[in-house]
This record gives structure tokens, sequence and C-alpha cells, in this order.
């Protein structure tokens, strides 16, 4: 945890004039989250649904106590929600702004594992927890009515990092996911992804995901037969690893996925030094049972290039993950750079499913 940037917030905080916060502060208190301690802790702030709270935060997530190149920041691991009943929400960067969705209290946590719901409620151990180390130290601050105009009104020239600036200029540029797209929720939301156009004004989505991770999923509702097929184009920019991303330490990577009504999923992915057709379980141990990656293409060759792809989907899921299940029901897009802090950039087109008798445009 960063005591420092507690104790400037505290600092800050108690030096606002009364009479701003009066105009400006419903609720606002600076929470110490331990990076071992399962989700989730109160704030003692209470919000109406509709109203604005915004978070500011600082901090690393160790993940291995042998390797120090392992870790995240608040954008891989904070999250929120106002309980009881409210969603899951999180920062997509080490500040967000986000609007109650329930009456309660707003409620913080470290992330690690995999959500069962939209609610909170982990569907991992939290044993999980237990080989970590770090903490994430929050400022959390419930708005008296509009966010963008509290956080106008206030200074941040005492606050280090200036966090306030920020978000002020995250919520004037926000970036919101593709249209027709979502943030997987085991994932979290990011700005990743975004919509693009091509030299004739084509569709696209367009990643660019520096020391961050995401996925963004489409619905569908396709048949799984031997006559299912998957196409796209894609051109990759540049490959988040160097090294084969078949390990723990190494798992960036850019790819396309199809999920399953058995909540499965398989991704074909560019790697950077897996020989094409190679497969193999997600070495993520949350994952390992859930996903499986497959090697369409690699090396650095045609960097650069729109490259087209045609996947005979069933034959694929038979050879790599068994029996295949009956249906299709997202397509996924997915961007990792966070094993080893670097970029992952691509674009995609032209997605197309097809089992045989429909053909369903994805993009």
């Amino acid at each position: 945890m960063d005591a420092d940037f507690a104790d400037v917030a505290e600092r800050w905080l108690a030096a606002l004039p009364a009479s701003l916060v009066r105009e400006t502060i419903s609720a606002a208190h600076v929470v110490q989250l331990q990076a071992n301690d399962a989700p989730w802790h109160g704030t003692g702030i209470r919000v109406k649904a509709g109203q604005a709270y915004s978070l500011f935060a600082s901090g690393r997530v160790q993940w291995s106590p042998r390797d120090p190149t392992l870790y995240g920041g608040p954008r891989q691991h904070l999250c929120a929600r106002i309980a009881p009943g409210g969603r899951v929400v999180n920062p997509t960067c080490d500040t967000g702004t986000f609007v109650a969705d329930v009456d309660g209290e707003l409620e913080l946590g470290i992330y690690m594992g995999m959500w069962k719901n939209a609610l909170g409620d982990l569907a991992t151990s939290e044993s999980l927890y237990r080989r970590l180390a770090g903490g994430i130290d929050v400022l959390a601050i419930a708005w008296r009515g509009d966010a963008a105009n509290a956080l106008a009104a206030l200074d941040d020239s005492n606050l280090q990092p200036p966090l306030i600036s920020r978000e002020i200029a995250r919520l004037r540029a926000p970036r919101a996911p593709p249209a027709n797209w979502d943030y997987l929720l085991e994932t979290g939301s990011a700005g990743i992804f975004s919509d693009a156009f091509g030299p004739s004004g084509e569709p696209m989505i367009a990643v660019d995901s520096r020391d961050d991770q995401g996925i963004v999923c489409a619905p569908v509702s396709c048949e799984l037969n031997p006559s299912t097929r998957l196409s796209w184009r894609w051109r990759v920019t540049e490959c988040p690893s160097d090294v084969a991303e078949d390990r723990p330490q190494t798992h960036d990577y850019i790819s396309i996925a199809t999920e399953f009504d058995n909540g499965r999923d398989l991704t074909w992915i560019w790697s950077s030094q897996l020989r094409p057709e190679t497969h193999f379980d997600c070495p993520i141990h949350a994952w390992t049972a859930r996903e499986t990656h497959w090697v369409v293409r690699s090396g650095n060759e045609r960097l650069g290039q729109w490259c087209a792809e045609e996947r005979h989907v069933y034959a694929d899921v038979l050879a790599a993950m068994g029996p295949p299940p009956a249906r299709i029901v997202r397509v996924w897009l997915i961007a990792v750079s966070s094993f080893q802090h670097g970029t992952a950039r691509a674009e995609f087109s032209d997605i197309v499913l097809s089992d045989g008798s429909q053909t369903f445009r994805v993009l």
C-alpha cells in the first residue's frame, strides 16, 4: 500500500474550505485495502440511487512473493459496489466516477479470481488471496449534485499524484466500449477497445492496451456443427509478448474467441513464438478449466498488415477441448498486456459466423 498517498489524501481533505465541502461533498473517506483480504469492506459512505461518487486510488497488488515484476494496480484489482443489491463496478485507471444503482453503503474490495455474478459474489476460492502482498489505498468521495461540476470546483494542487485533474480529463474524453459489445463481467471494464473505421468507412474495432487487459463480447446464437465457420480480418500492430504465451508470467496476447453454451471458450491467438496449430489450456489457474488457446498465426513477419482468417470451429473444439457443445453464444475480442506490462495494439474487422444454413455478421 502507499502510506504516503493515504496521508496526503487525508491532509488534502482536511484542508478543503468548509464552505466548498458543504457545496460539493456529501461524504469522503480514505480506505486502505490489504491485498490478501478478500472483498468486501465498508467505507461508511451511504449514498442514494442516482447519486454520483468517485474513487481515487494508489497502490500495487503483488501476485508472487518470488517475482517482483508480477503485479497489478487499481485498474486490475480495485472494485466497488453499493450494498445491499448493487452491481460491481471498477475504475479503468487510477480514478473512476460512478452512479449508485441502489440505496446503500459504498463497499470496496480487491478482486482476485472470478466473479460468480454481477453482485460481487466470488466464484473462486478466497484462498487465492493468501499469496498476495501489498494493497491499494482509496480516496472515496460521494458528491452533492453533478460530479463533473464538483470535481471542477476542487483544487488538487496539494494532492499528489493529481488524481482530481486526471479524473476531470477522463470524464471529458470517455472511452466507451464498441457499439453492441460489452466488457466481460469476470475481467471488468477497461478503456482499451473502441469503435474505428477503415479508409472506406467500414466498421472496425481497435484495441490499444498499455499494461492493461480486457475482453469485449457480442451476443450471438449460432449452432455449433461440422459446418460452423468463424472468419475475420485483423491487423496486429504490436504483440504484447516477445516470448511464448503459454506460461502465467508471459500470458500477454491478442485474440478472438467463441464462447459456448457450456460456459467454456476457445480463443484463437496471434503468438509471438508458438507454432501455428498449437493449442493449450489457459495457464492462469482460475481460467484453466474454462479457456483453451489455439495458435492461428505466429511471429512478426505480418505485423502491421491485414490478415484474413477462417476456422472450422467444430473441428478445432473437437481437437482441443473434447466433445463439442451445442451452440456458440458470444464472440469475444481479447487483449492482455498486464503480465509483462507492455503494449497490445490491433484492429479487427469482418467478423462472420456461419453454421451452414445461417450467416451472422458480428462486425
